[in-house]
């Protein structure tokens, strides 16, 4: 015991020495004025605290000819103070417990950090000096023991104090500083705080955006941490996920009327009408002042927590500018008994009476009052009146009643950032009593050791914060620290307009920071109202730089414009898009095409000259018609075979002309119905062999004219026996006919190339040198019978067949002349079509021309089926020779014997 005191008596002695010598070698450079608010006397312990009571630093006059004294403050904040008076609540329930700190008497030192960094050192500084001056490394100050800071207000507030304490290992709790740059250990070892790290907050607005679908957003942050990196954590995330900024803006942290007009200008210039504003309740009202000024609607608001449940936004008249918004609010709660102690403040206490005038728009200072009384009764009539003299009108007489008002002090309905001081406060309580109630030699410190609760370094009590878990009182929620953190748990909150026509705060969904990505939001999207077109809806809005490229459309870029602004470009014929939104159009398959809205591939439609079909009906009728009309001149031909008419024709060579006929018109059928590999063959080769047959059949019968001279004569004998009539002219073709089919052969093929819509169905002929050959053949055959028909044409004859032979080949290559350019010039059936027409009309050509006359004379002239019909005219007068179609045979045989005769003589 004596060691004891001897101990003491020398601390004392070496800290009067310190303070004799520090006053000889240490001057203060400057004098701080804080607004302090102490109760430390006869305390246990001290729980320090920083609270924006005001808004912000008062002007100075910018005199440097006294002493520096540091700004005072103003704008007094109905809000924060109640933060503060929580804190006092807190600590005075804390006191009156029996299980916790039962034994330990919490005192208090609060200071005002005015929303501004500078106050906020100050502040930290003389807190950490234990007196009203601050001495740097120093703790001049005796008493109770500090025990931690619970502050300072905002991010930016905290980043500056947090880096002081943390050089001191001294514990920090925050209840409203969420900035994500806070959770650094490195920079910030003795933060802590009990409202969610922003980052999370970043993650629920973007998922919120993400959930509506919305792709074109405005931001707007405080030119503070908190407001930066919030955005700036929002912006990665949604523009990762294709969502575009349409601007970005930053409030001021001193009032500028030019930044603030610039701002709202670039929020009506914008079609974004959603915006995402970081920031806190006091750098966003002169914003909101003036978007109401300008009557700026139709915008929905997505807000932080920092001024979601503000009543310093919540202005009246702000509904048609703000109603609808949406935001995320820290966990609400109810304290019992905190409104009471809201209601039974002491006017005359320091730390209300500011507060006290205020509200109440009076002074709890006689002479004050006395004074602004007399100055307004001189301004009114130049004197001082009796009521002056008496009690001043601006006098606060202390009795007002706190709870006939609706202020935002006393409303308790929104216990967020309220219930968030109250659990740091609990937070440090529970941590002094763990280390007061430790057990000695299981302590956590070097060799087991417990610190003393009276005298105890505030790195030890930083253990037992990083440490402690808690549930908090009435809520039974379970507090503790996950690297200085706790959950990121939100209400998402809709501000809508009640029948009062005052906003309210509904709760329309929940987030979840710790749960799985897919469960951490719910919300439910039928409760919400929405600010659509300067009336409430319950229809989200739109907010996008472009609309959706429907399916059959794809995004074309704009250069120089964000990616979500865009034009949509249809797809090409032959391409589809089946999506929104797509990227690129994709070709359909070969056998398929785009259909008109082109946003699916449909089967081409397959194209062929089908048999059911008017024009394929037509053409067998008429196909049909044609062969039937040849036999029946056949027929005609059979019944009259014996008259000189058919015996003067040869009727061998006319039934093989009527058989190549039949053959011609009944192979059109061929070209008909969907073209398979028979039918490819078949139809060629007929085609082929009946022209053939028909124009071998022809050539053979002008073996029977005479004519004019020898000469001629001669010619075509040689001819006839050059081709040996139609005999081996047939099987000449045949025989290159079937080597064609074994070696190439026609086959069916799907033509895909010719119309894109279309398949077209078609035969390719396998071989074109073969085909080619082959029809030449046909074609020099028709060539040598046109050569010699028209040789033959002025043969003078009752019955002039020659002439009728000319005229059928003419039709014959009027008819196929035609055709190539026609055939040419058409594309799927109607190539087909063509090609019928062609057969037909110069089947029915040299039907008609050739046989009509005949048919004629064996039907209607019988009169003239007579032999002396057949024998040729009279001479003419001058004695020159003429042949008539009558004596050709006759002549031909005659040659042909003296021919004979004469070979036989030699």
């Amino acid at each position: 015991m004596e060691i004891s005191r001897f101990l003491l008596g020398l601390c004392a002695f070496f800290c009067l020495y310190r303070s004799v010598s520090a006053q000889s070698t240490c001057k203060l450079k400057a004098k701080f004025n804080l607004s302090g608010y102490k109760n430390v006397e006869k305390k246990t312990v001290v729980v320090g605290g920083m609270f924006p009571i005001h808004m912000r630093i008062a002007a100075t006059d910018g005199n440097t000819s006294r002493a520096p004294v540091s700004s005072g403050c103003e704008g007094f904040n109905f809000r924060t103070f109640r933060w503060t008076q929580t804190m006092l609540f807190a600590i005075d329930e804390i006191n009156k417990r029996d299980d916790l700190l039962p034994e330990t008497d919490l005192g208090y030192v609060i200071y005002d950090s005015c929303f501004t960094i500078s106050k906020a050192v100050e502040g930290t500084l003389t807190y950490l000096t234990g007196q009203d001056e601050a001495v740097p490394n120093y703790r001049c100050g005796s008493g109770a023991p500090l025990a931690a800071l619970v502050g300072a207000g905002g991010s930016d507030l905290s980043i500056a104090t947090a880096r002081i304490l943390g050089l001191y290992h001294f514990p920090q709790v925050s209840y409203c500083s969420s900035c994500s740059a806070l959770e650094s250990k490195f920079q910030f070892p003795t933060f802590l705080r009990t409202i969610p790290n922003d980052k999370h907050q970043s993650t629920a607005m973007a998922r919120l955006v993400l959930h509506f679908g919305w792709t074109w957003v405005g931001t707007i942050a405080a030119d503070d941490d908190y407001g930066k990196y919030g955005i700036k954590d929002f912006k990665e995330q949604v523009e990762e996920a294709g969502v575009c900024i349409s601007f970005s803006e930053t409030l001021p942290k001193v009032s500028s009327p030019e930044d603030i007009q610039r701002i709202v200008d670039t929020v009506v210039e914008s079609t974004a009408k959603i915006i995402v504003v970081f920031s806190s309740d006091v750098d966003l009202s002169p914003l909101i002042g003036e978007l109401l000024r300008h009557n700026v609607t139709n915008r929905t608001w997505i807000a932080s927590e920092a001024w979601i449940t503000s009543a310093l936004i919540n202005q009246p008249g702000v509904s048609s500018v703000l109603g609808g918004t949406l935001g995320f609010g820290v966990k609400r709660a109810d304290i019992p008994g905190l409104q009471r102690h809201l209601l039974d403040v002491d006017p005359y206490d320091p730390l209300t009476e500011e507060f006290w005038e205020t509200i109440f728009n009076c002074t709890l200072n006689y002479e004050k009052a006395l004074k602004q009384a007399e100055q307004r009764a001189t301004a009114v009539n130049g004197t001082v009146s009796r009521m002056a003299r008496g009690i001043p009108d601006g006098l606060c007489t202390g009795k007002e009643s706190l709870a006939s008002l609706n202020n935002t002090y006393s409303d308790v309905s929104q216990l967020r950032i309220t219930y968030s001081v109250y659990k740091a406060v609990y937070a440090v309580a529970h941590a002094l009593h763990n280390l007061e109630y430790c057990v000695p030699g299981q302590g956590p410190f070097t060799g087991q050791s417990c610190a003393d609760i009276n005298n105890f370094e505030p790195w030890q009590l930083m253990y037992y914060l990083k440490n402690v878990r808690f549930k908090a009182p009435n809520t039974d929620e379970e507090i503790y620290f996950n690297d200085g953190d706790v959950e990121g748990f939100y209400d998402i909150i809709n501000w809508q307009v009640n029948s009062n026509g005052e906003i309210s705060y509904v709760t329309v969904g929940r987030y979840n920071g710790s749960a799985a990505p897919e469960d951490s939001m719910t919300i439910a999207n039928n409760s919400i109202v929405w600010n659509n077109e300067s009336s409430l809806s319950l229809l989200p809005p739109r907010s996008v730089c472009s609309e959706n490229c429907q399916p059959g459309t794809r995004k074309g870029i704009r250069q120089g414009e964000p990616v979500c602004c865009f034009d949509c470009i249809p797809c090409a014929d032959g391409e589809i898009s089946n999506e929104t939104n797509a990227r690129e159009c994709f070709l359909c398959s070969e056998d398929d095409w785009s259909n008109d809205a082109h946003d699916a591939c449909v089967p081409k439609i397959i194209e062929f000259l089908a048999f059911g079909e008017p024009l394929g009906i037509t053409l067998i009728v008429i196909s049909a018609f044609g062969a039937l009309v040849t036999i029946a001149v056949g027929v005609v031909f059979v019944v009259n075979i014996g008259t000189p008419l058919v015996k003067a024709n040869d009727a061998l060579l006319s039934f093989s002309l009527l058989l190549g006929l039949v053959v011609t018109f009944l192979c059109s059928i061929v070209f008909l119905g969907e073209p398979q590999n028979w039918s490819c063959m078949t139809s060629q080769v007929a085609l082929a062999l009946g022209f053939a047959l028909c124009l071998s059949s022809i050539m053979g019968g002008y073996n029977k004219f005479d004519t004019l001279t020898c000469a001629h004569q001669r010619a075509m004998v040689g001819v006839a026996t050059l081709i040996q009539v139609h005999t081996e002219t047939c099987i000449s073709l045949a025989i290159a006919c079937t080597v064609w089919l074994i070696v190439l052969p026609p086959y069916a093929v799907k033509n895909t190339s010719a119309q894109n819509i279309k398949i077209i169905l078609e035969c390719d002929e396998g071989s074109v040198v073969f085909i080619c050959c082959i029809f030449a053949y046909d074609i020099l055959l028709a060539l040598l019978a046109f050569v010699f028909a028209f040789i033959a044409r002025k043969l003078e004859d009752y019955f002039s067949e020659a002439k009728c032979m000319t005229f059928s080949m003419l039709v014959f290559f009027i008819v196929w002349i035609s055709f190539v350019p026609a055939y040419l010039s058409t594309r799927g059936k109607f190539m087909v079509a063509v090609q019928i027409f062609a057969i037909l009309a110069s089947s029915f050509g040299l039907l008609t021309c050739i046989f009509l006359p005949k048919c004629y004379v064996l039907l209607v002239k019988p009169e003239r089926n007579k032999e002396e019909m057949m024998r040729p005219r009279a001479k003419p007068r001058d004695g020159t020779s003429t042949g008539t179609s009558a004596s050709l045979a006759t002549a031909n045989t005659e040659v042909n014997a003296t021919t004979a005769s004469t070979a036989i003589d030699d």
